[in-house]
């Protein structure tokens, strides 16, 4: 792993996966916005077991430009992953992580950096509109973080994404956190330090289409609330009690009832709707269990988070 290097002030830090129609154009507006700031930097990409050209493009570009730096991961460990990888390795005294869909335009890294420069740890670049997705993505996307915000007692920013500047004491921190099922929107905020944001439109994909389907987004949002919530587990404990509580009241009726009227035959049908009823309640409330559960089981067996094949640009390169 390279070690913190005074020489570079700005590490940008770039996970791909099947990107490659978008790597030129990517280059070019990163560079230009880095050649502006007339300071020191570096680009370090990860590739995140592409199946397209993503790697053979981004060597060439490395082999042109040696501030473009190349990590290639063993297989497709995830985005978060990903980014980790390239946090890890970033030798800058800030980090910038930007997709490489260029939704997140690089020329706002300027105004990231000037409010760095202005004392902040964190700044983090929150949208101000969604330009490119459906009216579903966007409410949905809304939904979460309103779910999230409730859920949590970290101040996670709506509508925020993981392009932001992070100060190397800020990195630091996160390098420090082990966890395998990383949300990293919320690591960055859990962190704290002094935080700000800057607004922006968000831009529709260069090119190319997402691998983020619905259902992904789904299992996403499931690691976001699990990891920084036990909300879903104490719901079930008071539906439990309420559920208790009222079959209690319905007892004493029944039973009052019966004294008062004599004995009736009960119906089937609401004997079946009260079992598949109550089944149903359990298999939810075991789901939800197996979700921490399942999480639990990943961190204590303690696997590494990511394996490199082969890097490009740092001193410890290995290549296989």
């Amino acid at each position: 792993m390279s070690d913190y290097s005074l020489d570079i002030e700005i590490s940008v830090v770039v996970p791909l996966y099947n990107e490659e129609e978008n790597i030129d154009y990517l280059f070019t507006r990163l560079l230009s916005v880095l050649d502006k700031l007339e300071t020191s930097y570096e680009i370090v990409c990860v590739n995140d077991g592409s199946k397209d050209n993503t790697l053979k493009r981004l060597v060439d570009h490395h082999n042109q430009n040696p501030v473009i730096k190349v990590i290639n991961l063993s297989r497709n460990f995830g985005k978060e992953i990903a980014l980790t990888a390239g946090i890890d390795y970033a030798n800058g005294a800030a980090i910038i992580p930007i997709d490489a869909d260029l939704q997140d335009p690089p020329e706002l890294i300027e105004e990231l950096v000037a409010k760095w420069r202005e004392g902040y740890d964190v700044v983090y670049a929150t949208r101000r509109s969604r330009q490119g997705e459906t009216w579903l993505k966007r409410f949905t996307a809304n939904g979460f973080y309103k779910t999230i915000s409730k859920m949590t007692s970290v101040a996670i920013p709506a509508n925020t994404g993981d392009f932001r500047l992070l100060d190397r004491k800020v990195v630091e921190a996160i390098k420090k956190i082990p966890e395998r099922t990383r949300f990293m929107k919320g690591l960055f905020a859990w962190v704290g330090y002094k935080q700000t944001s800057v607004m922006f439109d968000r831009e529709p994909r260069a090119a190319g289409t997402t691998t983020w389907n619905y259902w992904k987004l789904w299992n996403f949002a499931i690691d976001g609330i699990t990891s920084f919530s036990l909300v879903p587990l104490k719901i079930w404990s008071y539906m439990g009690l309420s559920i208790s509580f009222i079959s209690l009241l319905y007892a004493s009726f029944l039973v009052i009832r019966t004294l008062i009227l004599g004995i009736d035959v009960p119906g089937y049908a609401s004997l079946m709707v009260a079992v598949l009823f109550f089944g149903g309640i359990q298999l939810i409330t075991l789901g939800v269990i197996g979700e921490y559960l399942g999480r639990v089981y990943e961190e204590v067996k303690g696997r590494p988070l990511y394996f490199i094949r082969e890097s490009y640009g740092f001193k410890d390169d290995s290549k296989s």
